[in-house]
């Protein structure tokens, strides 16, 4: 059910960011007086699922979701329909446009995404607002991952400062370190400030795992499951952790590795319930696991920032935050063209983009996604390459700073090269996918 629930999410979102996307392109089009023929959700090889005319235009549904498209009059794309081309010009096609107005029909898809993510982001301020984590207020520390114990950061670590600059949002730590390539974080460990510097050597493991620590919280039990030793032992819902074998113990990270070293042994785990401490006696088995789980819900020992937005406010909140939103996505771009960070070995397909979907349906998670795929959509497509949108413009622009139209045997060959890079990166990266899975 919930690889189901996720698969929705994404073809949900999928095609409304496709049909708005083709629909800026349809829209300007229909502004300058150009002949759109055919409107599609999902590109339809052989068979479309189903179709209709309305005027000019046939709206149908392909079967291959790999996006859509529009068929505008006079103009070579990937339909690579040449046939029309060799006819004399007609008014109402592409190819008799002035220069700017099939700029702006080009565009008008890339367009219409980031507008589209800028309104997202503002109603989804303006609906459920803004919660985080301070950093500051991880009283605890943090929990180590093994790439961070092995750049130099504990268990009960501190943050301080990241690139000499304090971190208002503890998501934002990796984010900055990765992106912003604020790489000296300084700690508070016990009493002695501590500075670490993350050197460039880890850059490839960091764009593999940039998650490198989490909240460090006490050991609340939130559930048992029925059968295993934990059960046996006589844990109960709300049991907190005080010590293990007659040591003080106070974190789930302590009482799971102190399981991991006594496997086949006997453990005495004491927990606090109704405000008595109790002795439970637990068979810890080979495997380490004993079948018991902690509250992981954050507010239940920090407090969250809560911010509400206004309409008005939610406006320029929104517009900040999508532009911040690209800003970031320019930058994972910039790491998967270097080759030291091996980040094009990261790079994942329609498994990889479905698993970033909640497995319930959460309107708030959904349209968050959306909006960020939104902004992916229109980067994505405005790249330089032919036979996306992006080369389009390329080829555009060069004729309006030169006065000289590509020839259209020149831009049918470079069609072909792009649709083979596309289609070459598309394989490579569901490639990907599969591999990991097998892994």
């Amino acid at each position: 059910m919930e690889i189901l629930i996720k698969a929705g999410q994404f073809f949900l979102s999928l095609s409304i960011l496709v049909i708005l996307h083709e629909l800026g392109h349809f829209l300007f089009a229909k502004l300058f007086k150009t002949r759109v023929e055919k409107f599609y959700l999902f590109f339809n090889p052989w068979f479309s699922l189903f179709k209709f005319k309305r005027g000019e235009t046939e709206y149908g549904m392909g079967w291959l979701p790999l996006g859509g498209y529009v068929k505008i009059s006079g103009m070579i794309d990937e339909s690579m329909d040449k046939e029309q081309l060799k006819q004399p010009p007609q008014p109402y096609e592409f190819r008799s446009k002035p220069a700017w107005q099939r700029l702006l029909i080009m565009i008008g898809g890339v367009l219409v995404n980031i507008l589209l993510a800028l309104l997202i982001y503002s109603a989804v301020l303006y609906t459920w607002g803004e919660e985080y984590l301070p950093t500051k207020n991880l009283k605890y520390g943090i929990i180590c991952d093994s790439l961070a114990l092995e750049l130099g950061f504990r268990n009960g670590d501190k943050i301080l400062y990241v690139g000499g600059n304090e971190v208002e949002n503890f998501q934002q730590i990796a984010h900055d370190i990765l992106l912003n390539e604020n790489r000296d974080v300084t700690v508070l460990r016990g009493t002695d400030t501590l500075n670490i510097k993350i050197a460039d050597d880890y850059l490839a493991k960091l764009v593999k795992n940039p998650i490198l620590f989490y909240p460090r919280i006490p050991f609340v039990v939130d559930d048992i499951k029925a059968g295993e030793p934990a059960e046996k032992a006589g844990f109960a819902k709300g049991d907190k952790l005080l010590a293990l074998n007659g040591q003080s113990v106070q974190f789930f990270d302590e009482f799971k590795s102190e399981m991991q070293r006594s496997k086949g042994k006997t453990v005495k785990v004491t927990v606090e319930r109704n405000g008595n401490p109790i002795d439970l006696i637990v068979d810890v088995p080979e495997t380490g696991i004993i079948g018991v789980y902690p509250v992981a819900d954050l507010a239940n020992f920090f407090e969250l920032r809560h911010k509400e937005y206004s309409l008005l406010k939610s406006i320029p909140a929104g517009v900040k935050k999508g532009f911040e939103t690209i800003s970031s996505y320019l930058k994972q771009l910039k790491l998967i063209f270097s080759p030291k960070t091996k980040a094009y070995e990261s790079v994942g397909g329609f498994i990889t983009i479905g698993k970033i979907f909640p497995s319930t349906w959460d309107w708030q998670a959904f349209w968050s996604l959306t909006a960020f795929l939104s902004i992916i959509l229109a980067i994505m497509n405005i790249l330089p390459i032919p036979a996306l949108d992006g080369g389009h413009v390329m080829f555009l622009l060069y004729e309006i700073l030169t006065g000289r139209k590509p020839g259209d045997k020149f831009i049918e060959y470079a069609q072909l090269v792009g649709m083979a890079i596309l289609l070459a990166l598309l394989l490579y990266a569901n490639i990907n996918d599969i591999v990991k899975l097998f892994r």
